[in-house]
């Protein structure tokens, strides 16, 4: 069964609303939250690929996966400023900072694509291993990085809100996980999915339900906070 419409559509509500959320709360939010939204765009235009006109655009899909690490790059960044914060209450910088450093990321990541031949299906395979295992390693590390900020603020009324983020980032780990394991070892490939079909399906069931649990949950998290700190 086809679930990539669904999970556009989920990573879309949860992208617009962690985003939502930067521009109405502080600045120690801001890099966090711009992180999570910036998934949407990591999601979408390779999903989008067979609806736009012409043929295949190599370039965008790259471009879709590079701007999917950006976002855990931003948001790791936005849970050790949070971290300091939470141990000094001090804070340095604005929120148009961010946005223009995020920007200029992406920018730059835009130009190095287009300067360089066309990526191929190796190419794109590298470049989602690449990111896939950032994801992996930066969630297990935020898991611990977001504990020690709920050890440092579960008295406050976001704290419970810093468990929920534990909870995105289990499921964010399954999903880039599994779908690193499937890349590693080749499991989709005709060969080794038939000497292996029981590895495959279970890597793929926890791709698909480690992407909606995570999308659902980023929305859900937001929204959470957003009731805490009203």
């Amino acid at each position: 069964m086809d679930f990539s419409g669904l999970q556009v559509v989920l990573w879309l509500v949860a992208g617009l609303v962690s985003f939502y959320f930067s521009i109405g709360n502080a600045r120690v939010w801001t890099s966090i939250a711009v992180g999570f939204f910036l998934i949407l765009f990591g999601e979408l235009l390779p999903q989008a690929m067979p609806f736009l006109p012409g043929t295949s655009i190599p370039q965008v899909e790259a471009m879709g996966h590079i701007i999917s690490t950006i976002a855990i790059l931003v948001m790791s960044h936005g849970f050790q400023e949070y971290y300091v914060f939470s141990r000094t209450l001090e804070l340095e910088g604005d929120k148009r900072q961010v946005y223009l450093v995020t920007l200029a990321v992406i920018f730059a990541s835009q130009i190095f694509i287009f300067i360089n031949p066309a990526p191929n299906a190796e190419t794109l395979r590298t470049i989602r291993i690449v990111g896939n295992t950032n994801w992996v390693f930066l969630s297990l590390i935020n898991i611990d990085l977001i504990r020690k900020i709920y050890l440092n603020v579960k008295d406050s009324p976001i704290g419970k809100g810093f468990l929920a983020f534990i909870a995105v980032f289990v499921c964010i780990f399954l999903w880039k996980g599994s779908e690193l394991y499937i890349q590693v070892y080749r499991l989709d490939l005709p060969a080794v999915m038939q000497a292996y079909p029981v590895r495959y399906q279970i890597s793929q069931i926890t791709h698909l339900v480690g992407n909606l649990l995570a999308s659902l949950s980023v929305g859900g998290t937001f929204l959470y906070l957003a009731k805490l700190l009203r």
